[in-house]
């Protein structure tokens, strides 16, 4: 359980430093409004990530139980498009580039700015795709359900831990810099971790359908 816990998480810490919806909008809020608001928003997208891996791990399990082979069609389906977001990353850190940040001026209050974070997180639905091929591979590690829902409190607190060092970098002007000269090394390792990941789950399945 150490070992996949430790895998995912690597992919999911480095997932969340590369450019996306959430990371966007937690430098948005920062520029705009301070850190005081990006920590809130930061701390709505965690609790969406409580949900999806709630949701992925229950969703999946119940699936299991009905349809025990079906793991390895999702083992097919969630390693393929890991190795997907893996081709995709490496191609991103090869085009370059840097991702246009823009403030949100808009004056949340702490719940405003957490619901915001909750809706750009749950509203993205590669976020479920995502969340789906987790659950597969930690599924496919062996875990049991109740281990797999033990993953959601860690996601949240690495994207807690992720996020909000974010907002607080960008609120003081050290983030933009930084991360321009370390993007393509970080959208490299983001590859390779979902591209092992992605490419164990395909092979376990290929395995199990020549067995």
């Amino acid at each position: 359980m150490l070992q996949a816990y430790l895998t995912t998480l690597t992919a999911v810490a480095l997932g969340q430093i590369t450019p996306g919806p959430n990371l966007m909008a937690v430098a948005g809020a920062a520029l705009g409004q301070g850190r005081r608001s990006a920590f809130f928003l930061t701390l709505g997208v965690a609790t969406a990530i409580l949900i999806w891996v709630t949701v992925a791990a229950l969703g999946l399990a119940t699936l299991l139980k009905l349809y025990p082979s079906l793991l390895t069609v999702m083992k097919f389906l969630g390693g393929g498009y890991l190795c997907f977001l893996a081709v995709k990353s490496v191609m991103a850190a090869w085009r370059g580039g840097d991702p246009s940040i823009q403030a949100h001026h808009a004056h949340w209050t702490p719940l405003g700015a957490w619901r915001r974070g909750l809706l750009v997180n749950l509203t993205n639905p590669k976020a479920a795709l995502l969340w789906s091929a987790v659950a597969t591979f930690l599924y496919g590690s062996g875990l049991s359900t109740s281990q797999v829902l033990g993953f959601a409190p860690i996601g949240f607190a690495s994207a807690v831990l992720v996020y909000g060092i974010y907002g607080v970098l960008v609120s003081s002007g050290l983030a933009k810099r930084a991360y321009a000269r370390f993007a393509r090394g970080i959208e490299i390792l983001f590859g390779g971790a979902f591209g092992a990941i992605g490419g164990k789950l395909v092979a376990d399945a290929v395995r199990e359908v020549t067995n």
